[in-house]
């Protein structure tokens, strides 16, 4: 029987710490992909601004809803009865279970590749388990539902991404009025983010903040109403304002096109060109424009040389600007349809989905992915911070209490921890996978990116509260190739995906290896 806060494994705790951190550092600067990678990707945010943001929502959703998952990684995997008089024992396994992971956290960064931080922590527990008592010692019916859930999360989450992509599409991309109508929707998604959250947090929620008393209906309760609050709030005042801000920007953008064609001709814009240019501008805004677009530009620069007069320059500007103004917006799917692949595509009757975002719909969307961002790393905080600090949590309680039990629920204090960690790893390394999930793989637009958040984040938020921990890079990915191919069907770079693929299958057993081979050297070391 181990002493409570014993002196001779003060040494263990010490270390246990020290090495948490640096996965926790992996964690973040892996799987920080999931949460702001596509948002980056769809040139929303930059990498700076995603990076804060992250920090502030990776840390609420740890210290708010970790605490479940974590409860499951270190007690749900194999029967802590079986450690009862080997606390140290169990102690070292820990420890070991936390190197094993760290290392391949560190390693897989490194080598650009999004791998799962479950995988990787549920992989080194049963590796250090397997050299302490065998087989016997894994609970083999729950190790068998959580990677069940590895596989049924990527399309879960793509299939829920997918069915809100084809939502938005019939209800927003198709519509001529794309901005009229989607302001029109922001409130509800809006409120549904929201009531997502408020619910996840109320629901059975940590007891530092005295909410594990609240029953159900009460968390739903509070949930209805905070979302029916947000969603009255943006109705009244943040539509009239995103209204404001993106026709002034498309009007913006219309005028410097027009005065760049005219400079362009070396022409001198007289009152009359002046009024006709203005007017030119606003006609650009109708949808009707675009289909002034038939000419090639040659022909449209060897026109525009040959104009008579100042009605004739106004006649090619126009066209000219419709066509500068669509393509200043193309994403690079987009210019992939209109460049050189056209005709190929099209020798192979390939039949390719592709939603064009128009300028008004991009600005829309992307206030829209920024909210749905933040809900995404609220709820990696809530599901990762336990692939970081589920061992450690279980050494910590272990040496205060003496006892394999654990019984007491995880310290908030380790959550800031993990959270912390979570958060340096992001700054540092982030942006070296959040390149391949959010550019590499498929390119996202902020109507895309929107989707894919949304359907993931949801995925993840449920798992957490039922203390399943899935793979949010699993949810995540899945969403992104599945949303990538309902777009455009040649959008998704397949041999990527399969390389990404290959990372998760080995995750397991290398990070099972690494951690059974750091306990069987404290076997050796008779360090028990």
């Amino acid at each position: 029987m181990l002493e409570p806060q014993a002196p001779e494994v003060v040494w263990i705790v010490v270390v246990a710490f020290l090495i948490s951190f640096l996965l926790a550092f992996g964690v973040g600067a892996n799987d920080v992909a999931n949460s702001f990678g596509t948002s980056v990707g769809a040139k929303v945010l930059t990498l700076r601004q995603a990076c804060f943001l992250a920090a502030i929502f990776e840390m609420l959703g740890a210290i708010l809803i970790g605490y479940k998952v974590s409860d499951t990684v270190r007690k749900g995997i194999f029967p802590v009865e079986m450690y009862e008089g080997a606390e140290r024992e169990l102690l070292l396994g820990n420890l070991a279970a936390l190197i094993g992971s760290a290392s391949w956290n560190i390693l897989a960064t490194f080598l650009r590749l999004p791998i799962s931080g479950t995988h990787s922590i549920v992989g080194a527990v049963v590796g250090f388990s397997l050299v302490a008592r065998g087989s016997s010692g894994i609970q083999w019916n729950k190790l068998g539902f959580i990677v069940a859930s590895w596989f049924i999360s990527p399309v879960l989450s793509g299939t829920v991404s997918v069915l809100i992509f084809i939502i938005i599409r019939h209800l927003i991309l198709k519509k001529e009025n794309q901005l009229e109508v989607g302001l029109t929707f922001l409130p509800f998604i809006y409120a549904f983010t929201v009531f997502v959250n408020v619910f996840s947090v109320v629901h059975d929620g940590p007891s530092v903040l005295k909410l594990d008393k609240i029953y159900w209906w009460g968390a739903l309760i509070t949930g209805l109403s905070i979302s029916v609050i947000t969603g009255i709030v943006v109705w009244c005042f943040v539509v009239p304002r995103l209204r404001k801000t993106i026709l002034d920007s498309l009007e913006t953008n219309t005028s410097s096109i027009s005065l760049k064609v005219i400079r362009e001709t070396g022409l001198q814009i007289s009152e009359d060109s002046q009024s006709i240019m203005n007017g030119s501008s606003v006609m650009m805004n109708h949808p009707s424009s675009q289909n002034l677009i038939q000419e090639e530009e040659k022909d449209k620069n060897n026109d525009l040389k040959h104009a008579d007069g100042v009605n004739g320059i106004a006649e090619i500007m126009n066209k000219k600007d419709c066509h500068s103004l669509s393509y200043q917006y193309q994403t690079a799917d987009e210019q992939y349809i209109n460049g050189t692949e056209e005709q190929e595509m099209k020798s192979n009757n390939s039949v390719e989905s592709v939603e064009d975002d128009k300028p008004e719909t991009r600005r829309l969307f992307s206030f829209l992915q920024i909210l749905t961002a933040v809900f995404g790393a609220f709820a990696h905080g809530g599901n990762d911070v336990s692939n970081a600090i589920g061992p450690l949590v279980a050494v910590w309680l272990i040496f205060l209490a003496g006892d394999v039990q654990q019984k007491e629920q995880t310290p908030i204090y380790l959550l800031v921890y993990g959270g912390v960690g979570i958060s340096v790893g992001l700054w540092i390394w982030g942006q070296r996978v959040m390149k391949t999930v959010g550019e590499d793989l498929v390119k996202i637009t902020p109507s895309s990116g929107f989707t894919i958040e949304i359907g993931a984040a949801t995925t993840v938020l449920l798992a957490s509260k039922t203390g399943f921990p899935i793979s949010t890079t699993h949810c995540k990915v899945g969403s992104v190739v599945c949303v990538g191919w309902a777009r455009m069907r040649k959008g998704v770079d397949w041999k990527l995906f399969r390389t990404i693929i290959l990372a998760w299958v080995l995750t397991l057993p290398v990070t099972a290896g690494l951690s059974a081979m750091c306990m069987a050297i404290f076997y050796g070391l008779k360090i028990m």
